[in-house]
């Protein structure tokens, strides 16, 4: 039942992305060459949540560990950050603003991590391709608040 609830909050962050999404805004923007293909982000963002969702019922169920409901919380709050994150960007079209939620994402996911290491190894190592990801989306937006221009200009 635990695994069943990590899934459904997952899901509730990811539904964001799933009622923000790309359209002829964001095709029209110039993004850095290294942007991942399209269909890589459906694909990626699947087995990421999935290993999200893991991660935390591993901390859940782990016992007796006093940094358990510390971790869950900050995990909490990374799970608002992306939710917030497709919002702002492909709903609001706010790039500067979603340039700050994605460094306040990645802090989040970076703490948790280190919290998630002292509670469950395996949870911890589990967030990190998420983690890797974000980065990478980070790097994007960032060099987008430069580049990220209409193709239209």
């Amino acid at each position: 039942m635990a695994l069943l609830v990590s899934l459904l909050l997952v899901g509730a962050a990811a539904m964001t992305g799933a009622r923000f999404r790309p359209d002829g805004w964001y095709r029209a923007l110039r993004k850095p060459r290294w942007t991942p293909p399209d269909l890589a982000f459906p694909i990626a963002w699947g087995i990421l949540y999935l290993l999200m969702a893991i991660a935390a019922w591993r901390v859940y169920m782990t016992e007796d560990a006093p940094l358990r409901s510390a971790s869950l919380a900050v995990y909490g709050a990374q799970l608002l950050a992306n939710a917030a994150w497709s919002w702002l960007f492909f709903g609001r079209k706010r790039i500067a603003a979603a340039l700050a939620d994605i460094v306040l994402l990645l802090g989040l996911i970076t703490l948790t991590i280190g919290l998630f290491a002292q509670v469950n190894t395996l949870a911890a190592w589990l967030m990190v391709p998420y983690w890797l990801w974000v980065a990478l989306a980070m790097g994007r937006v960032g060099s987008g608040a430069q580049c990220f221009h209409l193709a239209v200009e």
